[in-house]
């Protein structure tokens, strides 16, 4: 997509530090990481949520990013990863891409990303599963 920046990487005509590039998408260093080794990935094609990648690009996609969460927990000799996805909401980059952040035990990353809330009551918390639960399309169950 024109004045996509992601589209214009997995085009190698925006450049970046590439570390994978296959069929399934295109894995590169963030350019403002949460912690060096801070890695997107992005599929080949322009998509701005989860909800747009098509079912079959599915296993390939997510095996592409499980494959980058061992790789940067090995190969940066990581404690492990914080693997996550913002859809459309606080997204910097209009274009579906997974952030897979090299942890370390006391690297200071706690309640980052997310405030934390509670349900008033059990009646309450099962009031939201069984929305969330509702809207399921019938082949997700």
């Amino acid at each position: 997509m024109s004045g996509c920046v992601f589209c214009g990487i997995v085009a190698s005509e925006v450049p970046a530090f590439r570390v994978a590039d296959g069929p399934d998408g295109v894995a590169f260093l963030d350019t403002r990481p949460v912690f060096k080794g801070h890695v997107l990935v992005v599929p080949r094609t322009h998509l701005i949520s989860l909800s747009d990648l098509p079912t079959d690009a599915l296993p390939g996609y997510f095996r592409l990013v499980q494959r980058l969460a061992v790789a940067v927990e090995s190969g940066l000799g990581a404690g492990g990863t914080f693997v996550a996805m913002n859809n459309k909401v606080s997204q910097s980059v209009p274009h579906l891409h997974t952030h897979v952040v090299p942890r370390t035990k006391g690297d200071g990353l706690r309640g980052f990303f997310w405030p934390r809330t509670r349900y008033a009551d059990d009646t309450e918390a099962q009031g939201y599963a069984d929305r969330v639960a509702a809207a399921l399309s019938p082949d997700a169950a």
